[in-house]
């Protein structure tokens, strides 16, 4: 290919790629502005007038639909997060300082249950579940989370402990300190490029998540914002701005949680690959 063709080629293919992944936040922010009405005569129209009818009406709904997945989708994404932080950051510094054969095993089976889908392994855990007591609960939905996503953040933890030099342990054991102190006040602050990384993936996963709250949780237990979007679309009668208004306020949370924790994303990711 010439210079001269991948000069224009280049920008009309990056246009053509940043066009379609934003028509549908295209299409969310402007249909959350107008009745609902109106989006299904124009839904890629702009909100002439703009309006938040849909907004007031996601926060006034009679059952709480919104209210009630936020608050569960926090709970169970805060408790899930910090968890898999703190066992995948003990658990990728034990195997990255390991040089045994069966540390790199164990990691090479962890990392195997990513390659599971989630969807084929729901039906024994939902018995594993039901058998002690945890299934409709938000702890249950938690162990769920955790069992699944550890693996990827002991990948993450484990590439990035490579490249925190030894020396640094070393000089902490000759001044007295165990293995347990060492890493928790010498090791585990300079992860914090690696703990940003993880909880911003695990986060926004377990955040999105839909098929395991609707199973796991179910109607008992209340609803999550990603379940509560799909509940607000009945059988019979669908108000789409709600629907829509939903969707960005869903999306709130992650944006704010993103921009938090954005300036130690980057180098959390490059991180574990500078060092073998």
């Amino acid at each position: 290919m010439s210079k001269q063709t991948s000069g224009w080629l280049r920008p009309m293919v990056a246009t053509f790629v940043t066009a379609v992944f934003f028509l549908p936040l295209y299409l969310v922010l402007v249909n959350v502005f107008k009745p609902g009405s109106k989006i299904v005569d124009s839904p890629v129209g702009l909100p002439i007038p703009p309006t938040l009818d849909s907004v007031k009406q996601v926060f006034t709904r009679s059952d709480h639909l919104f209210w009630y997945g936020l608050i569960n989708s926090v709970e169970v994404t805060a408790v899930s997060i910090t968890v898999l932080t703190v066992l995948s950051a003990m658990c990728g510094y034990f195997l990255a300082r390991s040089q045994g054969l069966g540390a790199r095993i164990m990691l090479v089976v962890m990392l195997a249950g990513l390659m599971i889908p989630p969807a084929v392994i729901i039906a024994p855990i939902t018995e594993v579940l039901r058998s002690f007591g945890l299934m409709s609960t938000v702890m249950g939905l938690v162990l769920v989370n955790v069992g699944y996503y550890v693996p990827f953040g002991v990948f993450v933890f484990a590439g990035f402990v490579k490249t925190i030099p030894v020396e640094l342990e070393q000089a902490a054991a000759i001044d007295g300190a165990g293995r347990m102190r060492t890493f928790w006040q010498v090791v585990f602050p300079l992860l914090r490029p690696a703990s940003a990384s993880v909880l911003i993936f695990l986060g926004v996963w377990i955040w999105n998540d839909f098929l395991n709250p609707l199973i796991i949780l179910g109607p008992a237990e209340g609803t999550t914002v990603t379940v509560g979007i799909y509940r607000a679309m009945g059988e019979h009668q669908q108000d789409y701005g709600q629907v829509f208004a939903l969707m960005f306020l869903a999306t709130l949370p992650v944006l704010v949680f993103y921009l938090a924790f954005q300036k130690h994303f980057v180098k959390g990711l490059t991180a574990g690959a500078s060092k073998g």
